[in-house]
């Protein structure tokens, strides 16, 4: 699935056919989430809207949903799928019941003006948030605020949860990529290696890699273990705004200023790195022999 900027959202095969007609989501699409199903997305707008649809049918569920007084910049399904978050350029996040189309509680007003990312736990008992100004903050499933990470010195663009809910790792407009220690927001590793913004991240199925899009037209990947990029840089011919990964690991997609989405191969990139790697040991072995006669 993609949304743009021209209004319109798309379903594609991973081939790069589309599937049926694009959908009409009401003005410059901000955002999308994808039910767990596969059955439902729901859209966040430039006009301040949410919008349900079916995927299959591939039409809008019901009406429009009203209360943001700003474009809706991120969306997130809560893992049972009882409620979806949403933040916004109004500063405030939403939580809405999907099968009512009716917010459940009333609207967070946080710290950061424009809130650009909002991510439940795996565990669906907290989630987070990030934006144009303030820390990270991670609240209770309820709304309340547990605490705030402060370490990023520009806008925090994109967030994500490890599966047991231990670490969180956000991008930034600082270039960096950071790892969170959840419970107290300790400061565990920073990844640098971007030359301008970070717009977005996802964590590979097992864990061991995560990936990050930036301005500075690239996609790297990087190894945990090590915390270094590995493999040459994924290029795009302008800023990459978006990355996501299929859900068994084989497929990277992204998109961004260049109206374009391309799909990697994230198996053949680590290849690369390894035989590369391979090739260095092979090359440097003799002088270590050498060194030791």
């Amino acid at each position: 699935m993609s949304a743009s900027g021209d209004g319109l959202i798309r379903q594609w095969k991973r081939d790069g056919e589309p599937v049926g007609k694009p959908w009409d989501g009401g003005g410059a699409v901000q955002s999308i989430a994808v039910h767990l199903d596969d059955t439902t997305i729901v859209s966040g707008s430039i006009d301040g809207r949410l919008r349900l649809w079916n995927v299959k049918e591939g039409s809008m569920i019901g009406d429009p949903w009203e209360g943001h007084d700003a474009a809706v910049r991120c969306l997130d399904w809560s893992p049972d799928a009882l409620e979806i978050a949403s933040g916004s350029q109004d500063g405030t996040i939403r939580r809405w019941n999907p099968a009512t189309g009716r917010q459940i509680a009333p609207p967070i007003k946080t710290s950061h003006e424009w809130v650009y990312a909002v991510k439940y736990s795996p565990q669906g008992d907290k989630f987070i948030s990030g934006g144009a100004a303030g820390p990270i903050c991670v609240w209770s499933r309820d709304g309340k605020l547990l605490i705030e990470i402060k370490g990023h010195h520009d806008m925090t663009a994109s967030l994500c949860w490890s599966k047991d809910g231990a670490n969180i790792f956000s991008g930034s407009l600082d270039d960096t990529i950071r790892k969170w220690r959840a419970i107290d927001g300790k400061e565990l590793v920073v990844l640098r290696g971007h030359t301008n913004a970070v717009r977005s991240l996802c964590l590979t199925p097992n864990e061991r890699y995560i990936v990050s899009a930036s301005d500075d037209c690239s996609i790297l990947i990087w190894d945990l273990k090590s915390n270094q990029a590995v493999g040459d840089p994924l290029l795009h011919d302008d800023q990459v705004l978006a990355v996501a990964m299929s859900p068994d690991g084989k497929c990277i997609a992204s998109a961004g200023l260049d109206k374009k989405i391309y799909v990697w191969n994230p198996e053949a990139a680590l290849e690369r790195h390894q035989v590369g790697v391979l090739c260095a040991l092979v090359f440097l072995y003799p002088f270590l022999i050498i060194l030791v006669v």
